[in-house]
């Protein structure tokens, strides 16, 4: 059962280039994993899910490497310290429960004005970005890529499609560094991960092919939002659902 709601996770975040780092999480501390099992199973399950994504996106040359450099070279190093930090989890929860549903609002409500999106990012703001989304992967893990799209859309960085091709990639990259550093840490995964894995892996085929090839610049950007908001949800709702 766990191995199917893995794979619908996987599905439903690929449509927008996500991993599904959240919800995995969210998942995990319902089903009441260890907790020194949760963040690098999750992040293995974003690594497993963003490849393909990643692969797929730069076959079809839909990935903006000149945008998305900057972006990794402040977020590699900053994942990486961070997966090297053992978190308590209750205060984050609140706080990226809340963070995410702000982004989700502000998706939902916002207006993209056509041609307004394929902006170059300025250098400052890419290294700012990319290091405090890098350190945030590292320290949950999440993959980075929930906290980036909205950024990349609301400021106008990049569109809704272009946004979907750079998360994936981002956070395979994160989500690699990450686990680097939980790893060093003491952390390891579930046994059962290669299950969970394989799970994730044909939920991504799935939802990858959907966003290309089904979902307009409207849709994605809906999608993204609901996405947003669901995780959000998730991560501040957790603990009562539980009781």
């Amino acid at each position: 059962m766990l191995s199917v709601l893995f794979a619908v996770i996987s599905l439903l975040y690929a449509t927008v280039g996500q991993a599904g780092g959240t919800a995995f999480l969210a998942l995990m501390a319902f089903a009441s994993f260890p907790p020194v099992e949760m963040r690098p199973t999750a992040l293995l399950l974003n690594i497993v899910a963003a490849t393909y994504s990643t692969w797929l996106f730069n076959r079809g040359r839909l990935v903006d490497w000149t945008k998305l450099r900057p972006l990794l070279a402040a977020s590699l190093p900053a994942a990486l310290v961070g997966g090297f930090i053992v978190l308590d989890a209750h205060l984050y929860k609140a706080f990226t429960g809340v963070v995410l549903l702000l982004a989700a609002a502000i998706l939902a409500v916002g207006h993209v004005r056509q041609g307004a999106q394929d902006r170059s990012i300025p250098l400052r703001g890419a290294f700012a970005v990319g290091a405090t989304v890098g350190l945030v992967s590292g320290l949950t893990g999440v993959g980075g890529g929930i906290f980036l799209a909205p950024i990349l859309i609301t400021l106008r960085w990049a569109s809704p499609k272009q946004t979907a091709a750079l998360s994936a990639p981002f956070i395979l990259a994160n989500s690699v560094l990450g686990f680097l550093g939980a790893a060093y840490a003491g952390q390891t995964p579930s046994e059962q991960t290669w299950l969970y894995a394989l799970a994730a892996l044909v939920g991504a085929m799935l939802g990858t092919l959907i966003g290309l090839r089904w979902l307009s610049e409207r849709m994605t950007r809906c999608a993204l939002a609901a996405i947003l908001g669901m995780a959000g949800l998730q991560l501040l709702l957790l603990p009562y659902l539980r009781t």
